[in-house]
């Protein structure tokens, strides 16, 4: 059965940044939305108000920053797509109050992530990056010396989520001996071993790679103590967040020989376009691999979080279902093709819910269905009803003292 919404996709506006994958383009037109712009770049703040002022649903990537300005400029916003792994580019706890649930992709590009990382691994260890510089430089440096095979290796991996853990496999079926450590206790893939502590991990590992969201607690994990703690010798990667490494540290770790290389695809500083230069104290150094944040740029990476974060927001907005939302609470549940289905976003606070009850039941409405889930902040009710109301219910709903937004989807 066809379902008639109350607002006609093709009055949904859509609006990607930062040429996000065509993938992302065509399922929403294949789910019923036309009404969709697409721009290869990152906007101006000045820009991005104007634009963002008449979008129902905006999808980015980790260049454009969704401030509490920017959102507070958003007059139709309802859902906000991170077409990457991390959601720090939004002001979260602003959407959150403001009713937008906040989508993103972080299983899309973790094959590509790992990948990378093993390669890195093995161009590291094999000193490589050395070689590589010298020969551009008309230099033959034809020696084992430095040079070692990944087998029978230790690989630390700190941060065993859905990264973590694919390098872990990865790293096995090369032959290396993993060991990893997670403030969250993970269960071990393989022959993985946990670490009690991260000073364990760096004691024992001849690779570090770093696999950790951007918290309070990972800023700067590794600094000077962390990295005298590693064996001399070993090499470092990350492949997460900029702010997780101490560039000043890292910068005497490889100055002294402490370390044998580095890797880095994040940086505290990172240039706001291709046309802006990136400037770090590590470009003085041969031993180590500098890649301007492309750990999940593949091809196929970019597809598949295209498709990802499209489909979140498409079944958002056709159902109500927050499921893989990163700042809202999570409600999961199909279309009602027999009914109405009403969504009321409000405070917290004790009895609200009643009062959007008796918004229907006053009028000798049978509701059908309801569904609830709160966080301290906010709560959220999608209701079902036996009903076929016009849109003057809304107003009713959004009378209601506490509401913040109120959509009839069908």
């Amino acid at each position: 059965m066809t379902r008639k919404y109350s607002l006609q996709k093709e009055k949904i506006k859509v609006l990607l940044l930062e040429g996000i994958h065509q993938s992302a383009h065509d399922f929403f037109v294949g789910n019923g939305y036309t009404n969709i712009e697409c721009l290869p770049n990152a906007l101006s703040d000045e820009v991005l108000k104007e634009k963002i002022r008449h979008a129902s649903i905006i999808g980015i990537r980790s260049r454009t920053h969704l401030t509490k300005e920017i959102l507070n400029a958003a007059e139709k916003l309802f859902a906000i797509g991170c077409f990457s792994i991390g959601t720090n580019q939004v002001d979260n706890n602003t959407a959150k109050l403001s009713g937008i649930p906040v989508f993103n992709a972080p299983f899309s590009n973790t094959r590509s992530v790992a990948e990378l990382v093993i390669a890195e691994c093995i161009l590291l260890l094999r000193n490589i990056p050395v070689k590589n510089a010298a020969a551009h430089k008309g230099k033959w440096l034809k020696s084992a010396s430095n040079s070692f095979e990944v087998r029978d290796k230790n690989l630390g991996i700190i941060g065993y989520g859905h990264i973590g853990s694919q390098v872990s496999i990865l790293a096995e079926a090369l032959g290396m001996n993993v060991y990893y450590y997670d403030i969250v206790k993970k269960l071990s893939l393989g022959k993985a071993v946990a670490c009690s502590s991260l000073e364990e991990l760096l004691s024992v590992a001849h690779i570090v790679t770093l696999h950790v969201p951007e918290t309070s607690l990972t800023r700067n994990m590794i600094g000077e103590r962390e990295l005298s703690l590693m064996r001399k010798g070993s090499c470092l990667l990350n492949l997460a967040r900029g702010s997780v490494v101490d560039i000043s540290a890292l910068t005497k770790a490889l100055k002294s020989g402490h370390l044998l290389g580095a890797a880095l695809d994040v940086f505290p500083d990172e240039p706001a376009s291709n046309t802006d230069p990136f400037i770090s104290d590590l470009q003085h150094y041969d031993n180590v691999i500098l890649s301007p944040h492309v750990g999940g740029s593949t091809i196929e990476a970019q597809e598949n979080i295209g498709t990802e974060v499209a489909e979140k927001l498409v079944k958002y907005s056709d159902t109500g279902a927050t499921i893989g939302s990163t700042n809202f609470v999570q409600i999961s549940l199909q279309p009602n093709h027999n009914v109405q289905r009403f969504l009321h976003i409000h405070k917290n606070e004790p009895g609200i819910l009643k009062e959007v009850n008796y918004v229907f039941t006053s009028k000798g409405i049978n509701i059908a269905a309801e569904y609830l889930q709160t966080d301290p902040d906010i709560g959220y009710v999608i209701i079902d009803t036996d009903s076929k109301l016009g849109s003057s219910i809304l107003k009713e709903l959004k009378a209601i003292e506490g509401t913040i937004r109120v959509r009839m989807l069908y």
